[in-house]
């Protein structure tokens, strides 16, 4: 069965093939109403089942648009609709779950959550996002940079600020699709060293650079995240903003990189703490496409995992 758990844990060639294969399909479709439905409709008759414990407007959307697009149905379920864990076992839900629909997409906190949710299922199960790790946005992100600027093997991406999940998911990517990353921010928000180790192991250069300035020199792609998370005290968001601060994505940083090497971030943003609005909307950004292309690789990612 093809679970989409995490980038390490699926093939090289998997990968690139998912990738190959979205921007097929967006190509397929310029010039077409977005509400259209594809052309061999691969989903039809299909059910996916869409859980979020964690709120969301770009996961959601886009696989519920990605389903619709294909011809398929959506069922989206909150944690609280399910009481997931707490009123039945996760196992348990699975083994329910498997009975009702072809495919799970799950957004949740705990990995733990998703990993048993794969281990009982009896369909293919789809990381949506947890705390450790973010693999669909990074799908997208390889998409949107090899659209513009061709293969990513080979280049180097810096990775600016919290060492948080979607850091995490690029690291995985660097070690399956060959790139470097240097990561830059404080001690204290390095990203994990099984990570590092995973990508180091598969040879890829990771680097840690406390000084931003010095990360940045030959990047091809400088990245932000969100320095808090919205369920982070006062208190520890203002302790992070002093952590953080020198991280800053801004005009005077990203003169240090490449002069064509582009920027992103995955949204949602608090615009001029992590990137100033200058850099977001500047001539290096792609925020947008990389946006967009979470449909396109989630749709991909639905494909090979239904082998449809």
């Amino acid at each position: 069965m093809n679970h989409f758990l995490d980038i390490h844990l699926t093939d090289t060639k998997d990968l690139r093939k998912i990738i190959d294969h979205a921007a097929e399909m967006k190509t397929a479709r310029q010039g077409r109403p977005r509400g259209a439905l594809d052309d061999d409709q691969p989903l039809k008759d299909r059910m996916v089942a869409l859980i979020f414990e964690k709120p969301s407007t770009r996961t959601r959307v886009s696989f519920d648009v990605g389903v619709r697009q294909m011809g398929g149905q959506t069922m989206v379920l909150s944690g609280s609709d399910m009481q997931l864990g707490h009123g039945e076992t996760i196992a348990d839900t699975a083994r329910v779950l498997s009975r009702y629909v072809d495919l799970i997409m799950i957004r949740t906190f705990d990995e733990a959550v998703l990993t048993e949710m794969a281990e009982f299922a009896t369909v293919p199960v789809i990381n949506g996002l947890t705390d450790r790790t973010h693999p669909c946005q990074i799908m997208a992100d390889v998409m949107t940079f090899e659209e513009h600027r061709g293969p990513i093997k080979g280049k180097k991406v810096v990775w600016s600020g919290d060492g948080n999940n979607v850091c995490a998911s690029f690291l995985h990517a660097a070690g399956q699709f060959g790139f470097d990353l240097t990561f830059t921010g404080p001690p204290t928000l390095d990203p994990e060293q099984e990570f590092i180790d995973l990508a180091r192991a598969k040879g890829s250069n990771i680097v840690i650079e406390r000084d931003p300035d010095k990360a940045v020199d030959g990047a091809d792609l400088v990245v932000a995240d969100t320095w808090v998370s919205m369920h982070d005290a006062q208190s520890a968001r203002e302790r992070r903003h002093n952590q953080l601060r020198p991280y800053q994505v801004n005009a005077a940083l990203m003169s240090k990189a490449k002069p064509d090497a582009l920027f992103m971030h995955c949204l949602p943003a608090h615009r001029d703490e992590e990137a100033t609005s200058d850099v977001m909307d500047g001539p290096h950004s792609v925020i947008f496409d990389e946006a967009e292309n979470r449909l396109h690789a989630q749709k991909a990612i639905m494909r090979w995992c239904l082998e449809v």
